[in-house]
């Protein structure tokens, strides 16, 4: 017999839909996929097999092929765990087959067949809904990110079981989530870091507004103690409320990150390590994830002690401030991510941080200041 469920992979920040096939055959008992499954999907058919057992299905008899389609995509990560086993279900006629073109599935089986949060629910979703499907069944700790998506019918799941009840015409959609109420909620609300909180530095303050207002790139330079990371970190506070599109995309790379669990209301501030490496900057990897600039979208990147980061890094900045988005290639996929940002950077006016202040401290040489600010 056949048995078809529909699950997806994400790739970068989006998510591409994935056909699950399953045949049953005869012969020893056997799983095997096909279709480029990286080693996380192959070793989720071990879990699924536990999964079975521990929740009282039967293991099917004979040789079971698994095909994700379409075959020339790479499939990655742990998000095709449940519709492999829904799939295999179907096929071993455990479960009712699900209508055609109705449902996508994502979800990892725990061995005693919990179903565990995965990465980019709300990307799923969202793939879902351009496809024209009406359902997406995902873990309850996704639920309130994958309910984001307005068109869709967000179905939570706790066990292998809840997915078999939802087969059989037992489950119920959750309640959606309305994208602009959650942001007018915030709105009320006083930021941890508010401007109010910094006296004097009228200066710095006023170009915080200029920025703030223009969406212009800051600089500060001043020595040790002047208050740079401090001012920099309240500018988020004065930035206006996200739109509900710009909340659902930062909260799409956030989920996609693994960081978000539910609508990013706030925006972002990133501030990384002046080690960090232009692949975390940018992102990448072998499974391609947003770096720093991307889970900055429509926030702020702070860069502090600017000089210190290393020229390539620096260099990669290049397109994303054009463009607002950054385009990641490797050897089997390419990604185009989000990269909107307000970048505001910090730095000493000389290598020591005391040229120009009170009491003659700094000792710099003129030599030494000059290769200081040529980095930048």
């Amino acid at each position: 017999m056949l048995g078809r469920a529909t699950g997806a992979v994400l790739i970068g920040v989006e998510a591409r839909l994935v056909e699950v096939e399953v045949h049953l055959g005869g012969g020893l008992p056997f799983v095997a996929a096909v279709g480029l499954p990286d080693s996380a999907v192959k070793e989720g058919l071990e879990r699924i097999r536990s999964a079975l057992l521990n929740v009282g299905f039967d293991l099917p008899d004979g040789r079971a092929i698994v095909n994700l389609a379409p075959a020339e995509i790479p499939k990655q990560g742990t998000a095709l765990d449940l519709p492999i086993a829904v799939a295999l279900l179907a096929a071993d006629g455990q479960i009712p087959h699900d209508r055609p073109g109705e449902s996508v599935v994502a979800g990892e089986l725990g061995l005693d067949g919990s179903v565990r949060p995965v990465r980019g629910a709300l990307s799923i979703a969202l793939a879902a809904a351009r496809a024209g499907r009406k359902r997406v069944v995902v873990p309850a700790a996704n639920a309130q990110e994958a309910a984001l998506v307005a068109s869709l019918d967000a179905v939570a799941v706790g066990s292998l079981a809840d997915v078999a009840a939802i087969a059989k015409g037992l489950g119920r959609p959750g309640p959606r989530e309305d994208v602009e109420r959650l942001l007018r909620e915030r709105e009320g609300a006083r930021d941890a870091n508010d401007l109010s909180d910094v006296r004097g530095q009228a200066g710095a303050r006023r170009a915080l507004e200029v920025a703030a207002a223009g969406g212009h790139h800051l600089l500060l330079s001043g020595p040790p103690g002047a208050g740079k990371s401090m001012l920099a970190r309240r500018l988020p506070g004065i930035l206006p409320t996200m739109t509900p599109g710009e909340a659902l995309e930062v909260t799409q790379v956030w989920s996609a990150a693994g960081i978000a669990r539910g609508l990013v209301r706030e925006r972002p501030f990133r501030a990384p390590h002046h080690g960090i490496s232009s692949a975390g900057l940018t992102g990448g990897g072998p499974r391609i994830r947003p770096g720093e600039m991307s889970l900055a979208t429509h926030g702020v990147l702070y860069l502090d002690e600017m000089p210190e980061f290393r020229r390539d890094a620096l260099e990669a900045l290049r397109q994303p401030i054009e463009d607002g988005e950054i385009t990641v290639a490797r050897v089997h996929a390419a990604a185009t991510l989000p990269a909107r940002f307000t970048l505001v950077a910090s730095m000493n006016p000389c290598p020591c941080g005391h040229r120009g202040s009170r009491g003659g401290r700094c000792r710099c040489t003129p030599r030494q200041v000059h290769h200081y600010l040529s980095k930048l």
